[in-house]
């Protein structure tokens, strides 16, 4: 994960909390989706369906992506920055022959945003060829790193996903499969992992199964993916979950399934319920995150409910929470805040000052809903506080609302993640260091209040196998050397 050290204010006094560092005005949520993968085997159009499967899997990121694909004989690389469907053309899709084809959405957790750390990452070595798409963060890809440089290894970019590259190439495993376990087994951190060689298909999770990764099929063909949801746009059945610590082998002889990694406990991570899958995916044993998230905002109401004449969602991962508030609690939800969904990576922003322009240029209110009206307002998290900060000036101000009341449905987030997910620093995190009514005051809300971590638990089946370390700091996976002092100096 790459840190970004920032000058931060902190408390002043009487319970007052100084502005956060400014960002981007473009910036609305400050918890970044990690990536996405997505493997075929068996297809004529294994390239085609590959492009689809990364479209379906965009909100996962969404500086690069592409696509690796095989003919039995030959791989072939496409990949370059931006969105998916700005960079595969048809053109470019047919330089991607074969029947077999693992793609990658990139966001950077690990190495800048540039092109040489887009995946799939393709190496040429004694056991032949591979590319490898990868989801996750290793926590120890640095001591890694200088291991293999140490031993000779040159790196051709700043990824942690190419540490696995190497150390397959460095492995003396006596066939390709024990050494992508001998390596895997070094590597500790959150890993979804789609390896493509020449005449087959081979995905591995991180014995700890961190990040979602499922199996399916179509047309006869499997298919591998991060989330159902892409599934569901090339018309794919889904089979199962390609289980933690598992290797799975999809070739010319049907599918092998090989238990490769254990870990003490599963860790599924508990955000990809609140925040970044797709509402119409289901994830870690069949979920639905849409049905979750509704879950969450029942019981969000059951512990903070207040008279309020609206319930409004902070769209779009507000709104199944926000919905099933009101169900639960009875007042009329309608959608008082109207997101842009057409804003480029890039927007020129007006010389002439403009109040809240970088909250304005994503969502406007509806006034003839909200003026004269106490508003409860629904949002899935606040982390440095800016953007709920300004969400409830613009409501008051520009939407006419007399009151309004700031519901969050999850817990507060006090902990940075290191599994895969850009995440500010502790330091920026404004619950890690502010009292609920301390944030309050600070983003101007009338009340203020979070779904309880029991509260949470309570909802999610199994919840002993989550990974809660952002609510609770509570880190499942240790870290060791140059990551452990970072966390000791965040937690200070």
């Amino acid at each position: 994960m790459k840190v970004k050290n920032r000058k931060v204010s902190g408390v002043g006094g009487k319970g007052k909390c100084s502005l956060p560092p400014r960002v981007s005005h473009l910036t609305f949520h400050d918890i970044h989706e990690e990536c996405g993968v997505f493997g075929v085997y068996g297809h004529p159009e294994a390239s085609n369906l590959t492009y689809l499967g990364l479209y379906a899997l965009q909100h996962r990121g969404q500086e690069g992506a592409g696509i690796c694909s095989s003919d039995g004989r030959h791989m072939n690389l496409e990949k370059s920055m931006g969105l998916v469907a700005d960079i595969f053309s048809e053109k470019r899709l047919k330089r991607l022959p074969g029947y077999i084809a693992i793609g990658h959405n990139r966001y950077s957790t690990t190495g800048s945003s540039v092109l040489k750390n887009v995946q799939p990452i393709v190496a040429n070595f004694a056991l032949g060829s591979i590319a490898i798409a990868h989801n996750g963060n290793l926590v120890n890809a640095t001591e890694l790193r200088k291991e293999l440089e140490a031993e000779g290894s040159i790196f051709q970019s700043t990824s942690d996903s190419e540490v696995i590259v190497h150390l397959i190439a460095h492995s003396k495993g006596d066939d390709p499969y024990n050494r992508i376990v001998q390596s895997l087994r070094q590597v500790s951190g959150a890993f979804s992992l789609l390896i493509l060689r020449e005449k087959e298909l081979i995905a591995v999770r991180d014995p700890y199964g961190v990040r979602p990764l499922c199996l399916g099929e179509v047309d006869g063909a499997y298919v591998v993916a991060s989330e159902t949801c892409a599934f569901d746009l090339i018309g794919a059945t889904y089979i199962r979950d390609i289980e933690p610590g598992e290797m799975l082998i999809i070739g010319e002889h049907g599918l092998k399934s090989i238990k490769a990694l254990i870990a003490p406990r599963r860790s599924f991570c508990i955000f990809e319920f609140i925040y970044f899958s797709r509402p119409d995916s289901y994830i870690f044993g069949g979920q639905n995150v849409n049905t979750m998230r509704k879950d969450f905002g029942r019981q969000l109401a059951r512990e903070s409910s207040i008279d309020a004449d609206i319930v409004i969602p902070v769209p779009d991962s507000g709104v199944p929470a926000a919905i099933g508030f009101s169900e639960e609690s009875g007042i009329h939800f309608d959608f008082g805040l109207i997101r842009n969904h057409y804003i480029g990576r890039t927007f020129i922003e007006p010389k002439q000052s403009i109040r809240h322009f970088g909250v304005k240029i994503k969502l406007n209110p509806v006034r003839k809903l909200l003026e004269g009206k106490r508003v409860l307002v629904v949002d899935d998290s606040i982390v440095r506080g800016t953007t709920s900060k300004k969400i409830v000036k613009m409501l008051k101000e520009n939407g006419g609302a007399s009151e309004v009341h700031l519901r969050i449905s999850s817990p507060p987030t006090i902990g940075p993640c290191f599994y895969g997910i850009d995440t500010p620093t502790r330091q920026e995190l404004i619950a890690s260091s502010h009292a609920t009514e301390e944030i309050r005051k600070y983003v101007t809300a009338d009340t203020l209040a979070y779904l309880s971590i029991e509260g949470l638990q309570k909802i999610v089946p199994d919840s002993e196998n989550y990974c809660t370390a952002c609510f609770d700091n509570s880190y499942p996976i240790s870290f060791p050397g140059e990551h452990l002092e970072q966390m000791e100096f965040f937690f200070r």
